[in-house]
């Protein structure tokens, strides 16, 4: 640069504003600042609050572009998505290790000298990862490692069984959300699966089958008063297809699922 326009940037006047406050109050003044140009992420956000030598640790191990998470993370296949110089390596380890409560625990960690706590748990939920599924899908991008790992960690698994049936799982065109199919292999709920609902063709078909009437409590009801349901459950091998659909009234058909 020319020492004109050297002296241009070394002459040129900035305001600064001090920010004081609890941090919800500096928080709140960042995001109503936050309203111009390209917009910070919640965690980018969160770093501007609390500053100091932890925060500087954390984000050398988590938020830049190659840094130590990202690389342990995608080593053999990804498990985390999102970007680590937006924040969102960092943003996902302390969801995880506080269980989605962020900024408590920045508050409670702002003055340590270091992050290696963070750094740690992080690699303890990696491990375990890579030890309990060990076949690698692209499917196990963004699932929510943390969360499993506080519930599952101590819980003796068989790597092996759960493999096979997160094969069949895959194959199964009733799961409509593979990813899924991870959490629901340690909890067996279903709503991580999002199985694939009757259509409208196949309500109405089982509807004029019974002509109108639930086959629960055996009352006629129109079909808007009414809900498909799997006559063979899904888990115990009913599939999503004409023959396996029956009509009950709304009722019937949430006493029987426990809504």
């Amino acid at each position: 640069m020319t020492n004109e326009e050297q002296r241009q940037i070394l002459d040129y006047e900035l305001m600064i504003y001090f920010c004081e406050g609890t941090d919800k109050e500096r928080l709140d003044w960042f995001r109503i600042i936050n309203i111009a140009g390209e917009k910070l992420t919640d965690q980018e956000l969160r770093n501007a609050v609390y500053t100091g030598s932890w925060l500087s640790d954390a984000k050398l191990k988590f938020s830049k572009s190659n840094c130590a998470a990202y690389h342990l993370a995608n080593d053999g296949g990804q498990l985390v998505s999102g970007s680590p110089i937006r924040q969102e390596y960092l943003e996902t380890a302390l969801s995880w290790i506080n269980d989605g409560k962020i900024e408590d625990y920045m508050a409670k960690h702002q003055h340590n000298k270091n992050a290696d706590e963070l750094w740690e748990y992080f690699q303890s939920v990696i491990a375990w990862v890579r030890k309990t599924f060990t076949n690698y899908r692209r499917e196990m991008s963004g699932v929510q490692w943390g969360e499993l790992h506080n519930k599952f960690k101590d819980k003796k698994l068989n790597a092996g069984k759960l493999e096979a049936e997160i094969k069949d799982l895959m194959q199964d065109e009733d799961v409509t959300k593979k990813s899924g199919i991870y959490p629901y292999v340690l909890t067996q709920n279903e709503k991580f699966l999002n199985i694939r609902a009757f259509t409208d063709k196949q309500k109405r078909e089982a509807y004029e089958r019974r002509k109108g009437v639930c086959a629960k409590c055996k009352k006629s009801f129109e079909i808007g008063e009414m809900e498909a349901d799997h006559i063979k459950p899904w888990h115990e091998g009913g599939k999503t297809v004409s023959e396996n659909c029956q009509m009950l009234c709304k009722q019937d058909n949430r006493t029987k699922s426990g809504k």
